[in-house]
């Protein structure tokens, strides 16, 4: 199931009304069925616009995002051996 971002608007936002909204990536990362079975793993974390990646040795270095559809798109070259 994917989560639904929740935007709201940045406390770096002045008060006019060209604001920036931001949407924490939610942290329910979990080990990708892709990884293989040694301790190099790759996490990830989908959301209802995006899926985010990362190094489950390393989460502290923080995460890649990519959105759905190119994520999807990278899924299904994947199945289809074209990567």
């Amino acid at each position: 199931m994917r989560d639904q971002l929740v935007f709201r608007k940045s406390s770096y936002s002045g008060q006019g009304v060209n604001c920036i909204e931001i949407a924490p990536i939610p942290t329910r990362f979990r080990k990708s069925t892709h990884s293989g079975g040694s301790n190099d793993c790759v996490e990830v974390a989908p959301t209802s616009r995006s899926t985010a990646l990362r190094d489950s040795q390393h989460p502290h270095h923080g995460h890649l995002t990519f959105p759905a559809a190119e994520w999807d798109a990278f899924l299904a070259a994947a199945r289809n051996g074209a990567l």
